[in-house]
């Protein structure tokens, strides 16, 4: 029936359906994917790119099987100063230890740890950070170390704020995570951190699934302890995934590259690169790198190229070069946690 020949009631609820539908569209255009983000370059850049790449007839479109996007966590996910929070974890589990081995008040970087001397521990480096952390995550179950994981998540407070160590997650990101999977992006964690720590809690803090964790992996061997199937862990290191084990990572565990990337320090350069930068003449496939630059004191730390932790000075040189978004922030984020500190 055509419509001047509807009657008029029927007609005006038409209209009156008809505008709803207008204006829930508009309203849907409307809302902010990114609430917590300040509009500006960085904020228009990540837009403009999921945009473009789920757009089903641009000419930058990606197959939703190629959207993958990689995390750092420290330093990008959630905050990592003054010390990483799995070697926060590894050292009030040496605390726990320590009456079963009274060595180690006499033996670095044991001494410092069981002191709480943070500046001792530095200074043993690497090495010294890795003895505290086999001594405390190695010859457990998988099941056990889950457990303890969970038990210090629940508990444990921030030295510095006074907080739980999963209320300072970064509020801007947790929305990006979500903006990423709403247009058919798959999320991955790509960390210099220990996989088993970041599977513990990855899926309940960031809605991203254990299977979808890359991290520096120690051996594992299989037993059956008194009849149940058990994993051991063992404190042999087989990938250090961080700086250049980042795409090694990337490549044994997803085996496809990403389209998105973002970190915050030099770790994270080299999983930056094997992500934005063109592998060949004929590759036109969009792509961004995203760095997280700490700049603000007053809500978070400030801090970037002497910092021993989440060190950025030669990615941040470089990201003009390579057309890495960098976040500052301070401008950048209109709020930094969930809750206010």
């Amino acid at each position: 029936m055509p419509l001047r020949q509807l009657p008029l009631r029927q007609f005006a609820l038409l209209l009156i359906f008809g505008l709803c539908a207008a204006l829930a569209s508009a309203q849907s255009n409307r809302q902010d994917p990114l609430p917590s983000w300040n509009e500006g370059t960085v904020k228009s850049t990540i837009i403009k790119f999921v945009q473009q790449v789920s757009t089903e007839g641009s000419p930058y479109f990606v197959p939703a099987a190629e959207r993958i996007a990689t995390f750092d966590n420290d330093g990008t996910l959630w905050a990592e100063q003054p010390l990483y929070f799995q070697a926060i974890f590894a050292i009030d589990q040496v605390n726990e230890k320590a009456a079963d081995h009274p060595q180690w008040r006499q033996e670095e970087p044991f001494k410092s740890a069981i002191t709480g001397d943070i500046a001792g521990i530095m200074a043993t480096g690497m090495e010294g950070l890795g003895k505290i952390i086999a001594a405390s995550h190695a010859n457990l179950t998988a099941d056990e170390f889950r457990t303890s994981v969970r038990h210090w998540l629940a508990s444990a407070r921030h030295p510095q704020t006074d907080t739980l160590f999963t209320d300072l997650i970064y509020q801007p990101m947790l929305e990006l995570l979500q903006y990423l999977r709403a247009h058919d992006f798959k999320t991955f964690i790509v960390s210099g951190g220990g996989i088993d720590f970041i599977r513990v809690f990855s899926e309940d803090t960031y809605g991203i699934p254990p299977e979808q964790v890359i991290g520096t992996t120690s051996e594992a061997k299989y037993e059956v302890i008194n009849g149940i199937p058990t994993i051991v862990k063992t404190p042999n290191i087989i990938l250090v995934d961080d700086k250049d084990g980042k795409p090694v990572g990337i490549y044994r565990h997803i085996g496809r590259r990403p389209i998105f990337a973002a970190g915050n320090s030099d770790g994270d350069k080299q999983m930056l690169e094997y992500t934005t930068l063109p592998h060949g003449s004929d590759d036109q496939t969009p792509r961004l790198g995203l760095i997280i630059h700490h700049t603000d004191a007053k809500r978070e730390w400030a801090y970037d190229r002497q910092s021993d932790i989440g060190k950025l000075d030669k990615a941040l040189d470089e990201s003009r070069q390579h057309n890495w978004a960098v976040v500052n922030m301070k401008k950048d984020w209109r709020q930094v946690f969930p809750k206010a500190r």
